[in-house]
């Protein structure tokens, strides 16, 4: 499958400061592709590089198989961005930010504006000064959303938004991946990057430190599993198997990650009286802990 965006030895330094170093990865068509990393991790400063907000040190970046810098108009016209400190014009409406936005670019249909509103559940007459932070993202996301772009790219886009809109944008999400285009999205909600991506990338201190398909992560992380039981030897012979980590046997409650073969744990449960069980698999936020409390990795 061909690559959208394309980084290949990216470095970005600000003077003696650390920007990011060396950071290399592609994203394929028709995939929602995950950034994520702590507060200072370079997440930013490779976004904005991305849509030629500023330029690397040192390394290549292309989108569409077009050079970042050199084709920076042409990109633009494929993409919608949205920063993580957009802003937007206080004196005017909603409606009217949009509307001058969409005249600017040209081509954009004032129905979808309409459509991508109600779906958002945004109030497009009222000044964008009377609005809360989570109804001027949802302008943001209008933006970026309304000219039916090839590729999405966002930081921190559901930010300020409540949980039912951010499943509405999920939902937009997976629609524009369902018709062969692409999004880049940095998020801090875990949560959310589990719920939409099929790949993700960690980043840490500027450096690129993995790069999986979410499929994979979910498969080779623990389970975690919560028994509920007043056998007092369970816990001691779980301790014994390979692969298992007791995190609490404070009866009647046990838990546990376990990163062996299930049937080999299953054997062992049934000779043992349990009121309950809960096996789960690892999500999103025990990888990314992993990752950043490990500094071997």
């Amino acid at each position: 499958m061909a690559s959208v965006i394309e980084l290949k030895h990216v470095t970005k330094q600000y003077g003696k400061s650390r920007g990011v170093t060396n950071v290399s990865f592609d994203v394929e068509a028709g995939t929602i592709f995950g950034f994520l990393g702590p507060n200072g991790a370079g997440k930013t400063t490779t976004i904005s590089m991305l849509v030629d907000l500023i330029r690397p040190s040192k390394g290549s970046i292309s989108l569409f198989g077009l050079d970042a810098q050199r084709d920076s108009l042409a990109i633009r016209r494929r993409i919608g961005f949205l920063a993580g400190d957009f802003a937007l014009d206080e004196s005017l409406t909603g409606w009217q930010q949009l509307t001058y936005m969409g005249n600017l670019r040209g081509g954009v249909s004032k129905v979808r504006i309409q459509e991508l509103a109600k779906r958002f559940d945004c109030n497009l007459k009222r000044p964008i000064k009377t609005l809360s932070r989570g109804n001027r993202q949802k302008i943001g996301l209008i933006s970026a959303l309304m000219h039916d772009p090839e590729l999405l790219i966002f930081d921190e886009p559901t930010s300020g938004l409540d949980p039912l809109m951010q499943s509405a944008f999920n939902s937009i999400l997976q629609e524009h991946k369902q018709r062969g285009k692409t999004v880049f999205i940095s998020s801090h909600l875990l949560s959310e990057i589990q719920e939409v991506c099929d790949k993700v990338a960690f980043i840490r201190e500027g450096n690129l430190i993995a790069v999986r398909e979410l499929s994979e992560i979910t498969a080779s992380s623990p389970k975690h599993l919560r028994l509920v039981s007043n056998d007092k030897k369970l816990a001691e012979q779980l301790r014994a198997i390979k692969g298992l980590d007791v995190l609490q046997s404070e009866l009647p409650i046990i838990e546990c990650n376990y990163a062996g073969d299930i049937n080999t744990l299953l054997r062992l449960l049934s000779h043992h009286e349990l009121d309950d069980l809960t096996i789960t698999e690892a999500d999103l936020e025990t990888v990314f802990m992993k990752y950043y409390e490990d500094k071997n990795v």
